[in-house]
């Protein structure tokens, strides 16, 4: 029967725990279902970009189906309340993947133009979610978009991730374009030439990665550069939105519809290996959509990506595990995108590392625990500042100064009543004063605007949309 040794501790919380298959499979008994599948849970982690919190069906959506991306919030839970650590891209990311308000290590904003001997990059200091689950046995992949530094010490394959195949910049072409010297296209550490239609490779990838891997436990970050600009769609995809008009919105409908199809693809490799319910699967935006340069709406919120209004930093946000977190369930406890790496930890059995921000999820999920799984949620980026306690939040913005809004009654942060509630205007400052002392100055400036055409221009190309009160756009990488 071979090695059917098993620790004490490992053997109780498996039989505590109910789980026969896992407890079979650990022990490695013969004609244990699915014995040839890891005890471990593989893990899917999905991450879109610039996807605006009103642009899928599951969030409300009417003019772009996404059917399998819906099928994750049918099949899991939709987190109602779902941050992310920053309203701009490589923040976001870099909070993440350690579980720590980026903040703390200097990483608050995107950097500027890059090149190898530039200081952007994650510190070796912190362990990312990736280093962890290899030492843990492991398969890592990233298919995607890195944006977390260019030097060859601050590149995937020297941060935990086995096998890398994407680009390491804030944005890429999605046609074939020639080469790209300054921000190709890799396959580990040697640059390629790809042809096909970008996101659909990036499905190729994972999927064949996937395929590859399917008999031992697995990390796949899966890091969509969609719907981000710029706005580029074959006619295949295009040709589904005929009853759009033609501009900005067809475009950007047909880059959701082919993300849609791609996260289809990893969904449907995973029943195929028979691993779906051994596998946790997590999809969120990266912030806020930049409405006015490519159309992707925030819905009922007020702002849009490069602010810490809700328009920025609340996005879709779900979470499946058949069999272990309940179908078709709503979280409306604010939640952050820190959790995902505690949650993931706890999932694979790893024990939660001293100074992570984020909470594991899975008990509140399993209605083993009650209540928010956090006091409170900060955001500084730069000038703008924004902390979250319960339905109250207190905002910084440099055009408006501090405003208080009770988002349970004003989602859209449109009644400001800091006159009327002076002590939790004051109670609230305090929180956030008391969390900035535990944070480091940025480590590289902020990242100067990027040029994009007019907004009125694109609006002209764009389909009417549904009404959103918000402030002017930054323009934002």
């Amino acid at each position: 029967m071979g090695d059917t040794s098993l620790s004490r501790r490992r053997f109780l919380q498996l039989a505590g725990a109910g789980s026969a298959v896992a407890l079979a499979r650990a022990l490695g008994l013969p004609g244990s279902p699915g014995n040839a599948a890891p005890a471990k849970p593989n893990v899917v982690l999905i991450l879109a970009d610039d996807l605006g919190y009103g642009e899928l069906g599951c969030q409300g959506a009417k003019d772009i189906p996404t059917p399998f991306i819906d099928s994750i919030a049918a099949s899991g839970v939709r987190f109602t309340d779902g941050y992310v650590s920053c309203p701009v891209c490589s923040p976001t990311r870099a909070g993440l993947l350690t579980g720590r308000y980026q903040q703390r290590f200097g990483h608050e904003f995107n950097p500027g133009n890059v090149d190898a001997a530039a200081p952007f990059g994650l510190p070796k200091e912190e362990t990312l979610l990736p280093e962890r689950l290899k030492e843990a046995g492991y398969r890592t992949a990233l298919v995607g978009k890195w944006h977390l530094g260019v030097r060859q010490d601050s590149r995937p394959l020297s941060r935990g991730f086995d096998e890398f195949f994407g680009f390491l910049g804030g944005a890429h072409a999605y046609v074939p374009a020639g080469d790209t010297p300054a921000n190709p296209i890799y396959r580990g550490d040697s640059p390629v030439k790809e042809q096909e239609y970008l996101t659909d490779a990036f499905a190729r990838e994972a999927e064949a990665f996937i395929d590859r891997n399917h008999t031992r436990p697995f990390f796949l970050y899966l890091a969509f550069n969609a719907v981000h600009s710029p706005l580029q769609a074959p006619e295949k995809y295009t040709s589904r939105f005929s009853s759009i008009p033609a501009g900005n919105r067809r475009t950007f409908a047909a880059m959701l519809s082919a993300m849609d199809d791609a996260v289809g693809k990893v969904l449907q490799a995973l029943r195929r290996h028979g691993i779906e319910e051994n596998t946790l699967i997590i999809f969120l935006s990266d912030n806020g959509g930049p409405t006015r340069q490519t159309t992707s709406s925030n819905g009922p919120l007020r702002g849009f990506k490069g602010q810490v209004l809700e328009g920025g930093i609340r996005v879709p946000f779900m979470m499946q595990w058949k069999g272990r977190i309940p179908a078709g369930k709503t979280l409306s406890a604010p939640v952050i995108s820190l959790d995902i790496a505690p949650t993931v930890l706890a999932a694979a059995g790893i024990s939660q590392p001293a100074g992570l921000d984020g909470k594991d999820l899975l008990p509140f999920l399993a209605q083993e625990q009650a209540g928010s799984p956090h006091d409170a949620l900060f955001w500084r980026f730069g000038d703008q500042k924004a902390v979250r306690r319960g339905d109250w939040k207190l905002v910084t913005l440099p055009a408006e100064g501090t405003r208080l809004y009770n988002l349970s009654s004003d989602i859209g942060e449109a009644k400001d009543l800091s006159a009327a509630n002076d002590a939790t205007v004051r109670e609230m400052t305090g929180l956030l004063e008391d969390w900035e002392k535990g944070l480091r100055p940025p480590a590289w400036k902020r990242a100067p605007a990027r040029q994009t055409r007019p907004a009125a221009r694109q609006q002209r190309n764009a389909a009417p949309r549904r009404r959103q009160t918000n402030t002017p756009a930054p323009r934002v990488n």
